[in-house]
């Protein structure tokens, strides 16, 4: 992959995911390989105790491509691999999850993905080397389209208040790569996107186009091993969660916001803008207190 695909030295290779991720590592995987990849980090304390045919149904693929999968890695198969996860993870599978029903499980996964994202910042270098080079991009373009058109709307809602020139690109089509090009003249040296599932072909193309036009790409992404990562400079993963019948996506989202902080510590001037702000709209009654 070209991009830098993980939190760096993120010291979370105690944790469950980080020793997965780690596993993973300097293989090359194909698409379906990276598909279970991420399936077994986003849940990472279960996936010891699973059978090969519960971690297929989990990824969405069939039971011989998690076997192959395991010998991709270099295990005889699954039960090798299996036992390998058993010896490096807890011993014990997490206590009343059985009980829980499908809403209040959609939740609970919801807050692994907030705790696998908390371990990722452990290490902040990539989010503030992030920061550093959304402040300096002027203007920063912002891509988010389908699903993650949300994410990147918010994003670029709070960022435009401490930012000088933030440019949304929320809609897809043959104008967008025109905006790459006029943000680029006007002096953009970097493009934030907000990537989910299901991945846009066009979002591809897009930061494809981005790239040769000399941006640097900071991705916002479901996994390591999403398909935005080989045409991403700099990635950070963000868990969505897949248990009800469309993802959620709160860890994705906090990251945004993680990054809106990173991006103020490198504008000295945020906080003045923000009190001007503030100035303002208590001026209009633009918020009733």
């Amino acid at each position: 992959m070209s991009a830098e695909t993980d939190m760096g030295d993120t010291g979370v290779a105690d944790t469950p995911a980080g020793r997965l991720q780690a596993l993973f590592e300097g293989h090359r995987l194909t698409p379906t390989q990276r598909r279970i990849a991420h399936s077994m980090v986003r849940r990472a304390a279960d996936v010891p105790f699973l059978s090969s045919v519960e971690l297929a149904e989990l990824a969405g693929v069939s039971q011989p491509s998690v076997t192959r999968f395991a010998v991709a890695l270099g295990f005889d198969g699954y039960p090798a691999l299996r036992r390998h996860l058993r010896e490096v993870a807890p011993a014990e599978q997490p206590a009343g999850a059985a009980s829980y029903n499908a809403y209040q499980q959609a939740v609970e996964a919801e807050i692994e993905n907030l705790r696998h994202l908390a371990e990722l910042l452990a290490d902040p270098r990539p989010v503030r080397r992030a920061g550093r080079l959304l402040a300096a991009s002027r203007p920063l373009p912002v891509l988010g389209l389908r699903a993650a058109a949300s994410q990147a709307y918010g994003f670029s809602y709070f960022a435009a208040k401490v930012h000088p020139d933030v440019r949304l690109l929320d809609e897809g089509g043959t104008m967008i790569q025109d905006r790459i090009d006029a943000a680029v003249r006007a002096g953009a040296t970097a493009l934030l996107c907000f990537a989910l599932p299901r991945h846009p072909r066009e979002v591809l193309d897009t930061l494809a186009y981005a790239k040769e036009a000399g941006l640097t790409v900071v991705t916002v992404a479901d996994s390591a091993f999403a398909p935005v990562a080989k045409v991403s400079d700099l990635l950070l993963p963000a868990a969505v969660g897949t248990g009800l019948a469309f993802d959620t996506a709160c860890a994705p989202m906090l990251l945004g916001r993680v990054l809106l902080e990173a991006m103020c510590d490198d504008l000295p001037e945020a906080q003045a803008r923000l009190e001007e702000f503030d100035a303002r709209a208590a001026a209009r009654g633009l918020f009733v207190e």
